[in-house]
């Protein structure tokens, strides 16, 4: 719409600054920040000078950013505030601060509305989030949130190796590993995560999961015949109360040796599938068959010779 004259500030609504008054002077500047502003008339202002409004085009006049009192001020009058409304019969831009949720309608911002560096310029998170940390995601086109501890995840967390520290004899009836027993840490080794604990040979998990668990047995033998060596991995669903499954037996066969000693390593493995860290343990055991002479099952406190490895897959 085109107009004749000042084109009127529409639904802007404005605060004059302070202004001082002079004595024997009628007119003034208007002003919003230090800038000088233009009423649209003198019936789109609200003034109050000394406590009492003043009746527009009577009490004052407005030319331009001038508003002229209708007589001189006198030294103790106040001007307590000039408001100027703007076009109050077009809302126009709305002023600062005054369109709230209500105002805007369903689905009215849309994906034009937002501005490039809507991620890019907040602050960038400089560690892995909290699980309480939220995402949003779009479920079949309807936006939601969700937390980060329903969402992460994808690597491997936890890995552990334990092994025999001391050479130990080997027994003809099956016999289960109760000591000597050590986390790997000879440098540079190590572990990830929580790791592993023990108790008397009785391993618990940290954590709930489906964990890969390995043994490794390292023999030796001296004169023997018909002799071969087995090496056992346990779990239990009750902390070996009453269950016990012997869920790996591995073995390995020695060639007939004539007198020196011969070396065997024996390994088996399995998956756990861990629901309670409480009930659900592993142990190892071990056992050698021969028709005579001895039998070494290797340990060290500096090497992998007799070792158990433990690595957490994922989630249950």
């Amino acid at each position: 719409m085109a107009y004749i004259g000042n084109i009127p500030v529409i639904g802007n609504f404005q605060v004059c600054d302070a202004i001082s008054v002079v004595n024997g002077q009628a007119a003034y500047t208007m002003q919003v920040s230090s800038v000088n502003v233009v009423p649209e008339t003198a019936n789109h202002m609200i003034v109050s000078l000394n406590g009492v409004l003043q009746k527009p085009n009577s009490s004052f006049t407005v030319s331009s950013s001038t508003i002229t009192f209708a007589s001189n001020l006198v030294t103790g009058d106040v001007i307590d505030f000039i408001h100027i409304l703007g076009s109050v019969l077009d809302l126009g831009v709305p002023s600062d601060d005054t369109v709230s949720t209500a105002k805007i309608s369903a689905n009215a911002v849309t994906a034009a509305k937002f501005n490039a560096d809507v991620i890019s310029g907040q602050t960038a998170l400089a560690s892995e989030p909290a699980d309480t940390d939220e995402f949003l995601v779009s479920d079949a086109g309807v936006l939601k949130r969700i937390d980060y501890s329903l969402i992460k995840g994808g690597g491997i967390t936890e890995a552990d190796q334990w092994r025999l520290t001391s050479n130990a004899s080997a027994s003809t009836s099956a016999t289960v590993i109760t000591a000597n027993l050590e986390r790997v840490d000879t440098a540079p080794q190590g572990y990830l995560g929580t790791g592993m604990s023990q108790s008397s040979g009785v391993f618990t998990f940290p954590s709930t999961g489906i964990w890969l668990v390995r043994s490794d047995l390292q023999f030796s033998v001296d004169n023997q015949v018909n002799r071969y060596i087995q090496s056992f991995i346990h779990t239990t669903t009750d902390n070996f109360s009453s269950n016990d499954n012997r869920v790996v037996e591995a073995s390995s066969y020695f060639a007939d040796i004539g007198g020196g000693g011969q070396y065997q390593n024996v390994s088996g493995e399995t998956l756990v599938d861990c629901t309670n860290t409480s009930n659900n343990k592993i142990k190892f055991g071990h056992q050698w068959h021969s028709t005579g002479g001895s039998g070494v099952l290797y340990g060290s406190s500096t090497s992998n010779r007799t070792y158990f490895t433990f690595i957490r897959l994922g989630d249950t």
